[in-house]
């Protein structure tokens, strides 16, 4: 592991420790990396650097709504190859939450979960995705072998 030191205004730093605490971060280095990360990898995304990725869609919807768990049934087995798995819970008589968890090429990954949080009745949609390096190899019996590897 390689040492790095900064230096904050008092101010800055001041508000860095508060936040360390607010979000429960043992130290400032822990705190540290994953800021640095999450920059990382949004330039990565941004600048084209970043050809496969898992990303997490989550969203909230109104399961009376017309057809609306059709669609985003179909939408999921329309892309199979991109869905790993979805999770769903009931929040009261009308409202389900969803998760799905998507993995591939990011240009897809990116139009399908914008789609599903464009859908109409969908709220809260938000999307998580991160960029990964993907090892694919064929096993021995005949199927593939898939490895995936956070960029940072």
């Amino acid at each position: 592991m390689r040492r790095l030191t900064i230096s904050l205004d008092e101010p800055l730093a001041e508000e860095f420790d508060s936040l360390v605490d607010t979000l429960g971060y043992g130290n400032r280095s822990e705190a540290y990396r994953d800021l640095l990360r999450k920059e990382l990898e949004e330039r990565r995304v941004r600048g084209g650097g970043a050809p496969f990725c898992v990303a997490n869609v989550s969203y909230v919807y109104n399961h009376h709504k017309r057809e609306l768990s059709s669609r985003l049934a179909a939408i999921q087995h329309d892309h199979h190859d991109l869905v790993l798995a979805t999770t769903h819970a009931h929040l009261d008589h009308h409202d389900c939450i969803e998760t799905v968890l998507l993995r591939g090429p990011t240009a897809k990954v990116v139009e399908l979960a914008e789609s599903i949080v464009a859908e109409t009745g969908v709220r809260h949609g938000k999307i998580n995705l991160i960029p990964v390096d993907i090892d694919i190899r064929h096993a021995r019996q005949g199927g593939l072998h898939i490895t995936v590897h956070p960029k940072s």
